[in-house]
């Protein structure tokens, strides 16, 4: 099982974070259910997006295999929000993943979907590690299985998409995209309003 340190993002969430969401656990866990059903349909996306005549058989698994786990994970937060008494919220924002969208070179071209496929890596590594947060700070047994059983498939999920960003452009422009995308990261969720979400910021108090 992965810890904190063994997530490749340049800022690590404090424990307070944890402990200022988990105080709502209703809001959080609504969110949840949303932020997987929208990781979910960003995985499908990427059936249509490959570049060429015809995807490599790899690929369609890949995003087929994401799609599957993240449903799964969204009925398992639907499942816990109603075992726990909540309802889930009627509308949803996640302002950390639309600046992060803000990143991606424009154009429907090679680089455009090798920064789709990275701004996705870099979702799934922030939520693993987030995931792990959680697991260290929450009290109570149902949420702390749940986050405990959603890390090793969100810090699998993010290498995939690096890996498939690989596919597409070559190995080295990856890594300096991606280098350079960490640092946007950075600043990105240390700029989030603070909130019982999963990619909320967190009080400086």
């Amino acid at each position: 099982m992965p810890t904190s340190y063994d997530i490749p993002l340049l800022t690590l969430t404090p424990a307070k974070w944890a402990k200022q969401v988990l105080e709502n656990t209703h809001a959080l866990l609504s969110d949840q259910v949303y932020l997987e059903k929208k990781a979910a349909n960003n995985a499908l996306e990427f059936l249509n997006l490959w570049p060429g005549p015809q995807a490599p058989l790899h690929w369609l698994a890949s995003v087929a295999a994401i799609a599957r786990d993240e449903t799964a994970h969204m009925q398992a937060a639907l499942k816990l929000l109603e075992k726990k008494g909540g309802e889930l919220e009627r509308a949803h924002k996640n302002p950390y993943a639309y600046d992060l969208r803000k990143l991606i070179r424009k154009g429907g071209g090679k680089d455009d979907l090798t920064d789709r496929l990275i701004v996705s890596a870099l979702v799934e590594a922030r939520s693993c590690e987030r995931f792990i947060r959680l697991t260290e700070e929450a009290k109570d047994a149902d949420l702390n299985k749940f986050y405990s059983g959603l890390i090793a498939s969100e810090n699998g999920h993010y290498q995939i998409f690096l890996d498939m960003a690989k596919k597409v452009s070559p190995d080295l422009e990856v890594d300096i995209r991606w280098k350079k995308l960490l640092v946007e990261e950075s600043k990105i969720i240390a700029q989030q309003p603070v909130d019982f979400k999963i990619h909320s910021g967190w009080s400086v108090n």
